[in-house]
């Protein structure tokens, strides 16, 4: 699941520049950008998951009170050079933040090991329409003036 990517206390990381290219296009896809185009990352057909992440790690990394994280299946496309930083989640598995090095703008994510998917940030699709999320994790951290969406599941921590 691609919201596992929250830890909180002292976090492990590694900066290192990235390329890549996965072919792939559909006729129901979407595309997520930075803030000045460069890196871009296509998914096809409906996120798997869609939540809502409230650990401090995940406020720090996205400079807001929580982070909006759609899980898509592979394959997809990704262009443009982007900036790595790897992180350990709490469970032991090891995270890779994608992030644009001319604006700075996280973009999507992986999970080392796991090559069916990705974790897309919601606010780079630049869609109000896009679909709300599900589940919460680390609601033991949400702000307090957070309301979350009719119908959402929240979990204190990560549940996996």
């Amino acid at each position: 699941m691609a919201l596992r990517a929250c830890r909180q206390g002292p976090v492990n990381f590694v900066v290192r520049r990235h390329e890549a290219t996965f072919n792939q296009h559909s006729m129901n896809s979407r595309t997520a950008s930075c803030s000045c185009g460069q890196l871009r990352i296509e998914v096809t057909g409906e996120p798997r998951v869609v939540g809502m992440c409230h650990c401090l790690a995940c406020q720090r990394r996205t400079g807001s009170v929580f982070a909006a994280l759609a899980s898509f299946a592979a394959p997809y496309k990704v262009s443009g050079t982007a900036t790595e930083y790897v992180r350990v989640g709490d469970q032991g598995a090891a995270f890779r933040f994608r992030f644009c090095p001319v604006c700075g703008t996280t973009v999507f994510h992986t999970e080392e090991g796991e090559v069916d998917g990705v974790g897309v940030a919601v606010g780079a699709f630049a869609d109000p329409n896009f679909p709300a999320p599900k589940y919460s994790i680390y609601d033991c951290r949400r702000h307090p003036w957070v309301q979350l969406p009719s119908g959402t599941t929240a979990f204190d921590k990560d549940p996996t």
